[in-house]
């Protein structure tokens, strides 16, 4: 029989032979192989999925203006439709649903509905609705990986369930921001907001490099972004930096705020309300968005905004109302059910506070502070300040603006507290002990533990119990009522002619902690060393369930075995 759980873990600690080393490297580079093939295909995909939704976006700014303003309306009643019939009813999550299924050992991305939310996302994005084309990039590449691992399965290792999804992810940044570095650091940094995933660093750059490259063959490799001069580092301009962190981690948190409650609305009406009501927002955005310029700069990705922006004829109170503008406009289309990304969104928000701030020092350099923003911006929205300060280095092809953006990010990360665009990230990874220790008291509780009642004698006790089945404490029970803890302690303190004549009632312990099922094993393990005990009761209420006890928690291996099985 093949072993299973923590005894599978000691099996492969087991020397083997030749035969077997070899067969190791023939799937490691296998995996490595299909992790460029990966890159390969999303690199295609991402290519052909970003030059229609560019068409699309294109000719519908051609449009007058008062069609332009409908237009996002129309975009987001197609993503509803398509989610709905097309994708029997599957929600709106890109990005997000890279993180949840990373997570999660035992979920995959549902492939069927891959088709209907990339339909959605270019109907989103190419009406003009103000999200970024990663989000659905970052889906596409995941998907494809994910479809590759699951009909080569028996190609890898239970250590590597989740490797080409991850592959797939960095091959889908890659592409679309022509960014290979952003998308390695971005796939491994994104799943937590203190760590890195481990074990998906080469297979993550080999399908990251090949996806950069196919992507390029079609696109072209100019930086999306490309800016002039070499940014100045006095102290001035690195404190300012500082300031621009600050700043932009304050902003970062309303931001993430305003789209988590802009998701919550849209749970609690109809569809149709929410679209109206979202198309009609947008809008309202294009209208206002034309008093600052002949172009809708509310529409979009950001990128034309972006450019807008930088001008230094703008003044501060432009660039202010057009960052607000742009806010409402993707906090509405979120709500109104639009597929796209969030992480563009940010970096336009990072540039517009950068470059206003840009203003107030009143810096040499006009690009400085809005990349710096960019930088801080993204890394404190999405808890990835790695991955923003290279990507602003990438977006910009200008390598300079790194130790600039590091500052700012770094100071952003440090204000958003625990704050994340994304609800499905974790704090960071932890071992494997340790994260059997949080789990429920539920997987290792005893409900068949003997119990004495409480009129049964100290001396029945002694013999039917703490001799009968050698146990140091034995929980009091009236019927299914928990009343206290009795045992060996309660009867060396009781003179020996005295146990025939005194209950258990009468020398339980009635100050020893109650357990409940939803406890986690470590707080078990601390409540018995405070209450200098080794076994605790757990009750729902004053009803009894059942008995934790010392010897169970250190029984590791038992421990792995259950939980593998459940």
């Amino acid at each position: 029989m093949r072993p299973v759980g923590a005894r599978a873990r000691l099996h492969r600690l087991v020397p083997v032979g030749r035969d077997e080393i070899a067969a190791v490297s023939r799937r490691s580079q296998q995996v490595l192989l299909l992790a460029g093939v990966t890159g390969v295909a999303t690199g295609l995909i991402v290519a052909g999925f970003e030059e229609l939704t560019h068409a699309v976006l294109e000719t519908m700014r051609d449009l007058p203006l008062w069609a332009q303003a409908m237009a996002p309306l129309l975009g987001l009643v197609i993503a509803a439709l398509s989610l709905r019939f097309l994708g029997n009813g599957t929600g709106t999550a890109t990005s997000d649903d890279y993180i949840r299924v990373f997570h999660d050992r035992s979920a995959r991305l549902d492939l069927r509905a891959v088709p209907a939310r990339m339909l959605a996302s270019i109907a989103t994005l190419g009406s003009g609705g103000p999200m970024g084309y990663e989000g659905p990039s970052i889906y596409a590449g995941a998907a494809t990986g994910s479809l590759l691992q699951r009909r080569l399965s028996r190609w890898f290792s239970v250590e590597d369930t989740k490797v080409l999804l991850v592959a797939g992810a960095a091959a889908g940044v890659a592409a679309i921001f022509k960014a290979p570095v952003t998308g390695i650091v971005f796939a491994l940094e994104v799943p937590y907001q203190e760590d890195l995933a481990r074990r998906m660093l080469l297979p993550a750059a080999i399908s990251a490099a090949a996806s950069y490259v196919t992507f390029a063959a079609f696109i072209g490799t100019d930086p999306i972004l490309p800016v002039a001069g070499q940014p100045p580092f006095n102290l001035v301009d690195l404190g300012g930096a500082a300031a621009v962190g600050l700043v932009c981690g304050v902003l970062a948190r309303v931001f993430v705020a305003i789209i988590r409650r802009s998701k919550q609305m849209a749970e609690q009406v109809s569809a149709w309300v929410r679209v109206s009501v979202a198309g009609a927002i947008v809008a309202g955005t294009v209208l206002a968005g034309r008093t600052l310029s002949d172009d809708a700069l509310t529409l979009g990705p950001g990128y034309d905004a972006l450019r807008w922006a930088i001008d230094s004829d703008r003044t501060i109170w432009a660039i202010v109302l057009l960052g607000t503008l742009r806010v409402l406009g993707t906090a509405a289309v979120v709500g109104g059910g639009g597929v796209g990304g969030l992480f563009i969104p940010l970096v336009i928000q990072g540039a517009l506070v950068g470059r206003a701030m840009g203003g107030i020092f009143d810096s040499a350099n006009a690009t400085l502070f809005p990349v710096v923003g960019m930088a801080a911006f993204l890394g404190a929205g999405y808890r990835v300040p790695l991955a923003a300060v290279v990507f602003v280095a990438e977006f910009t092809g200008r390598p300079g603006f790194v130790v600039p953006g590091l500052i700012a990010a770094v100071v952003a990360q440090l204000v958003m507290g625990k704050a994340s665009i994304s609800p499905h990230q974790v704090a960071g990874r932890v071992g494997h002990l340790e994260g059997r220790l949080r789990l429920p008291l539920a997987a290792l509780v005893a409900t068949d533990a003997r119990t004495v009642p409480p009129d049964a004698t100290v001396e029945e006790m002694f013999w039917q119990h703490l001799i009968g089945t050698r146990q140091q404490a034995v929980p009091v029970v009236d019927g299914n009522t928990y009343l206290g803890l009795a045992g060996a302690d309660e009867l060396g303190r009781l003179e020996r002619a005295a146990w025939a004549d005194t209950t258990v009632a009468d020398v339980m312990r009635t100050d020893v902690p109650i357990a409940t099922p939803d406890w986690l094993l470590a707080d078990a393990i601390r409540a018995m060393d405070d209450a200098g005990t080794d076994r605790l009761a757990v009750c729902a209420g004053d009803q009894f369930i059942g008995v934790i006890t010392a010897a169970d928690l250190v029984q590791l291996d038992e421990i792995l075995d259950r939980t593998d099985t459940a």
